[in-house]
């Protein structure tokens, strides 16, 4: 929490922050009309800490450079580091893997025109094998948009987020009953606002 600047934290269950992000994120929290002032903050979850809302998006116009840095930085002292963001009404994914002070790896499957701009590294196993499924070659130019062939992995694509997470690390869409959950889970104010009366909780 400290290296990502987040301050103020209260404990919440995962019910709590899943409603609270999910306001978050549809603009409807007072004093956080864009979701980004702040997110949730994992017990450790099967050796992960995940920290979940708005303003960890790897692609956001506004915060991906900076995501870019904070996950370079959190990998280079644990090691890995990720970030993603996932639509779940079909908006699309997006994934920012960083391993011991370098990115592995950034993907952006939105449909926006700047998705390209984000492409860093190479693909990963995961998004190769996904390919030659649709019979596409393993590596490939993004800026081929107009591709028809290409359409069927932007599709694919849209969807591919919770599935690498899970393969790489934790999705919290995977999380049950069996998980191995140790510690509390909290909701903190991140460095995007600077609203003194912006409490953690609406």
């Amino acid at each position: 929490m400290t290296m990502l600047g987040l301050t103020r934290p209260i404990p919440v269950t995962f019910a709590e922050a899943e409603a609270i992000i999910d306001d978050d994120g549809h603009g409807e929290a007072d004093g956080n009309p864009d979701g980004l002032a702040r997110v949730y903050v994992s017990p450790e979850v099967e050796g992960w800490t995940l920290v979940i809302g708005w303003w960890c998006d790897p692609c956001d116009g506004q915060r991906g450079d900076e995501v870019l840095r904070l996950c370079t930085e959190l990998s280079a002292r644990y090691g890995r580091a990720q970030a993603y963001y996932y639509g779940a009404q079909g908006d699309g994914s997006a994934w920012l893997i960083a391993e011991r002070g370098a990115v592995v790896r950034r993907y952006c499957a939105t449909g926006e025109l700047e998705d390209a701009l984000y492409t860093l590294g190479e693909p990963l196993p995961l998004e190769r094998a996904q390919r030659e499924q649709l019979g596409l070659s393993p590596t490939w130019d993004e800026g081929a948009r107009d591709d028809e062939a290409e359409d069927e992995w932007k599709s694919a694509a849209f969807h591919l987020a919770p599935e690498i997470a899970a393969a790489l690390g934790t999705s919290p869409l995977a999380l049950t009953a069996d998980t191995q959950v140790r510690g509390v889970g909290l909701l903190a104010i991140t460095p995007h606002t600077k609203d003194a009366e912006a409490g953690p909780v609406s």
